[in-house]
């Protein structure tokens, strides 16, 4: 059975820094990208961060692009999100995703929530 578990968040100060992680069990990992979304209190979920199969490629999204800093251990199937400069509008529930074959992202996490304090 497919499972994504992310971990690591909590509440946080504005302006400090957060890594959460997202460990992948139950199916191939390492040669799937993987995506982090997340979803603030009365919005829909936006994309956050991609990085692809090898870690050699990652794309951001322009609101958290030089703050966030996506990386994986295929060894270890784990994927990370490391936030610095964290803003209150940064409080969501943040999911990693492992991608498709047709470039989807076809399992998702439970979430972890982030909250930053003003």
């Amino acid at each position: 059975q497919v499972q994504l578990v992310e971990s690591g968040g909590g509440l946080v100060q504005a302006g400090g820094s957060l890594r959460i992680s997202c460990t992948f069990s139950g199916g191939p990992f390492s040669s799937y990208a993987m995506g982090w979304f997340r979803q603030a209190p009365g919005k829909e979920r936006e994309f956050v961060a991609f990085i692809g199969w090898s870690g050699s490629r990652s794309i951001y999204a322009d609101s958290v692009k030089g703050r966030f800093t996506v990386s994986r251990d295929n060894a270890k199937n784990t994927v990370y999100l490391q936030r610095k400069s964290l803003k209150p509008e940064d409080t969501a529930v943040y999911y990693c995703a492992r991608g498709s074959s047709n470039g989807s992202f076809e399992y998702w996490g439970q979430g972890t929530r982030v909250t930053v304090s003003s």
